[in-house]
């Protein structure tokens, strides 16, 4: 897990992106557990709600362990969704297939964020006089 926080830290993501990526670490992390396995889909709802109850901290605060669960369905979405795009499923995700996502998110936005410069113009006619 220290090795996995490294690992994120060492990037050249901006601080905002590195949060997502340690969260869908956490998430993805928190599902294979769930799950028992490091492959396949994920845990199905009803597994993952019996998990999150039958943690004491969770179970002793009902309002965090809602919103817990509505962070893990929104987690499981993006996960879901990323592994179609790598072709795989989603518990067989890597931090390594995480961090290439988050770096490719970022390029992107950078990229499309950067403001447009025209070149100078230059006024071809001769000057009045």
């Amino acid at each position: 897990m220290i090795e996995e926080l490294e690992a994120i830290e060492t990037t050249l993501l901006p601080a905002l992106d590195r949060h997502h990526l340690r969260l869908l670490a956490h998430g993805l992390r928190t599902f294979q557990s769930i799950a028992g396995a490091q492959h396949g889909p994920l845990p199905r709802p009803e597994q993952v709600q019996l998990w999150v109850w039958s943690q004491p901290l969770l179970a002793a605060d009902a309002d965090f362990a809602e919103a817990f669960l509505d962070q893990l369905g929104q987690l499981g979405q993006q996960l879901e969704d990323l592994a179609r795009q790598r072709a795989c499923t989603p518990l067989a995700l890597t931090l390594e297939d995480l961090i290439r996502w988050s770096c490719e998110q970022a390029t992107a936005r950078l990229s499309t964020d950067a403001p447009q410069t025209d070149p100078p113009q230059t006024d071809a006619r001769p000057p009045a006089g």
